[in-house]
Order: structure tokens, then sequence, then C-alpha cells
């Protein structure tokens, strides 16, 4: 098991007790009938560092996916899409190192390739293995760590909490901490009484965060014996309030995925979309994609705040998105929370850029919870009082229109010198 901790954050409005769910440990092999796996198979340059994961059901099983919608997605993200076309898969491969992207006809010959290693190594269908990669763009995949990676990797296959931490960290780009997340809670049944399911993942991704669908990679498993078109909808309504809602960078990814295997392993009735347990169950979906979506953006590149952006009073959702994003994506915000300054003005900049309609005189203007404008101009703040309240992990800003009952959470981070490092060295 690798040393790296698991990235934690601060507790999420959206915190899994509120729909009957608590946090537990396993990853995703809290989901019963799920194992794991990390390996170094060489895709990286250097050869102690994971990057190569596996997770597998133990049988095939429901799977729901969504996509990246950038018009240049890679080979893995055209493969994965046709492979959960039927609903059902066995297992998820992935690497890090390489993103299989912009490399025409070879990487899609390679993406089908890896999946049919795995599946002769679990003697399943190559249809049933949806497959993810990670890294630079442009850059042939080498097959060779594939040919040997894949089965030290099936002889790792664990439903150990080790196992899954060794594969949240193969997936590591530019993370500087794996991302986990683990539930556990219990479900009702119409004849019998309540069930306990699990649902647990794990996700990657620090830069080039916009999703606009998922995330950068994301996996997830529930034990709960979800069809596959309820497994779909819970996954694809989680994904609109989490992933979604999440930006670093602005940039839309080539390969965002995010996937959601449901094993049934924990038994009970089969939950469908009218099954009264199914809102417990996308609940808790959406609480772990919430939980993995934050931990991206704290982990941001270079990042040293979480910043959440809640904007209300909008006339539409449309409205209340487009404003939030505005203030998520400017720099001028980011680099204003890294320097720790209130400044209210560049956030009431970014509100008024987007095109979004209303009145400033009815603007409200929160930092940290202090008011700092009210009805479009400027609050007296006690500066010293203010400076402290920065020193927090996480710097709320929320945004009143005063144009309607809409309103939106989006999580973005700040900006700081340390992005332009990382991403001016990336390759190098």
């Amino acid at each position: 098991m690798t040393d790296l901790s698991p990235l934690a954050v601060p507790v999420a409005p959206d915190a899994p007790e509120a729909c009957g769910f608590v946090p537990c440990e396993g990853g995703i092999c809290a989901a019963a009938g799920v194992r794991a796996a990390g390996v170094s198979a060489g895709f990286r340059r250097n050869p102690e560092r994971l990057d190569l994961a596996l997770v597998a059901a133990d049988e095939p099983c429901a799977v729901a996916a969504t996509f990246t919608t950038n018009r240049f997605c890679a080979a893995p993200v055209t493969v994965s899409r046709a492979h959960a076309a039927d609903g059902c898969a066995r297992a998820v491969v992935l690497n890090s190192g390489n993103a299989n992207a912009a490399t025409g006809e070879p990487g899609l010959a390679c993406a089908e390739r890896a999946c049919e290693r795995v599946a002769a190594e679990l003697g399943c269908d190559a249809d049933d293995v949806l497959v993810c990669s990670t890294g630079v763009i442009g850059v042939p995949l080498p097959w060779e760590p594939y040919e040997t990676g894949v089965p030290a990797a099936v002889a790792a296959l664990a439903p150990s909490a080790a196992a899954a931490h060794d594969a949240a960290c193969a997936v590591m780009t530019t993370d500087t901490r794996p991302k986990e997340v683990a539930l556990a809670g219990e479900v009702p049944q119409v004849a019998d009484g309540p069930v306990t399911v699990h649902v647990g993942g794990f996700v990657k991704g620090s830069g080039m965060i916009q999703p606009n669908m998922a995330t950068m990679l994301a996996v997830l498993a529930t034990d709960a014996p979800l069809t596959a078109e309820a497994a779909q909808a819970a996954l694809t309504a989680a994904v609109g309030k989490s992933f979604n809602k999440v930006t670093v960078d602005s940039d839309t990814s080539t390969n965002d995925t995010c996937i959601l295997l449901a094993t049934g392993a924990a038994g009970g009735e089969k939950i469908d979309l009218a099954h009264l347990a199914y809102p417990v169950v996308a609940a808790a979906v959406r609480a772990a994609c919430v939980d993995l979506a934050r931990k991206i953006a704290a982990d941001g590149e270079g990042a040293s705040k979480l910043v959440t952006v809640t904007v209300t009073g909008a006339a539409t959702d449309a409205d209340a998105d487009a404003v939030a994003r505005s203030i998520a994506n400017s720099p001028l915000v980011k680099t204003a929370i890294f320097g720790h300054d209130a400044n209210w003005g560049r956030v009431a900049m970014a509100a008024g850029k987007c095109g979004v309609a209303f009145d400033q005189s009815h603007v409200d203007i929160d930092f940290l919870g202090v008011p700092v404008c009210r009805a479009g101009l400027t609050v007296p703040m006690d500066e010293e009082d203010m400076l402290r309240r920065f020193e927090a992990s996480e710097i709320p800003i929320t945004v009143s229109l005063g144009m309607g009952e809409a309103s939106t959470r989006v999580w973005t981070c700040d900006l700081t010198h340390d992005y332009v490092t990382i991403n001016g060295d990336y390759r190098t």
C-alpha cells in the first residue's frame, strides 16, 4: 500500500448523514462484490509510481457512465462509451501518464486491446470491460505496460481498503493526494426489513477541470441492487449536482469519465426507478459524488484554499449557474482569495460580465459569512477579523441577486504561483 494519505475536506452541506448514510472504511471496496488493485506497469517514467488501476466486480453487473462533452474526446472515451451502452460491465482498467488522446486509430486499437487483455485474465467478454486513461495528450500510448501490468493487477485484486487506496493512487497525475469516499446506510424494502448498502469510489483530477459531464476520472461502486436504468439515472443526477459544479481552470478535458458499478451484492429487492429505496440510494450516490467533487477543487493544481461560490435569488437555474461559474473562473477573484483579500468588487465584476440580467441595487455579497456588500454598496468590515477568517481551509462566497428563487453552488480553488509552475513544468 502506498504511503500517501487520502485527502480530507470539511463536511459539505450535502453530507451523507443527510440521506441516512455515514462515512465508513474501504474506499471503492466498501461495496461488496468489488475488488481493486493499483500496480506499477511502466506507463510513467518513475518506476516506483503506481500507474495502472483495476476495479473488478465479482460478476458482470449493472453499469452507468457519463463522459466528456469535449469534441476532441480520447480513444478510451470512445471505447468505454460503446462498452457501457448495454448497461452491463465487469471491470474498469485505468492508466495514468498518458491520455491516449489525439492518437487516431492506433489509440483506439490500443484501448480495445487493453479491454481484451483484462477480459482474458478475468474470463469475461471484452465488451464488459471499460477503459480510462489520463496524462499527456497527443503521445502514442505504448502497449507493453498493459501486457505485463494487467496480469499483475489481476493477481493483486483484493476487496480491501488498502487495495482501493492503491487504485486511487495509481490514477494520480498532478494530484497531491488520492481522493476516496466510502459511505454506508440502510435502504428500505417492500417486503422485508431494511438492507445495509454501501457506496464507495475514487476520483483523480486537479487541473484541466470544468467537466460539464463528470470529472477527470471517477469510478464508483455500490452493492445496492440497482437496475442499469436506475444506476444511470442516479449517476446522471448526481453528476449534475457535483462534478459538473467544479471548476479549477475552466478547461474541459478530453478524457472526462465517471463510472458507477452496481454489484447488487448487498442483496434485497431489485431497485428500479419506482422502488421506494431508489431515492435513498440516489441521494447516497450524490453525497459520494459531492464529497469527491469538493476534493477535486480542494486539490486543484497549486491550490491552498477550497472556495465555495453560492448564488441565490436568481431568476432561473441557468442564471444562477452562469453567475456562479463566472465568479469561480475569474482569475481576479481566485488571486484575491490567495491574497486573503475580501475584494467583493471583483466578485461583482465577475457576476456582472456574464450576461445575466439583474439589478445591482438588489445584490448582496458575503465573504466567509460576513456581509461585505448590501444593496450593491460596500459594507465596512473589520480587516483584521477578515484576515483571521481567511486562515480557514474553505472560503465561502455567497451572492444574492434578489431576482427570484433559483440557486446553485459551485466549487473552485484559489489561483497561486504554484499553478503556473506546475503547468509550465508539466511535460519536462
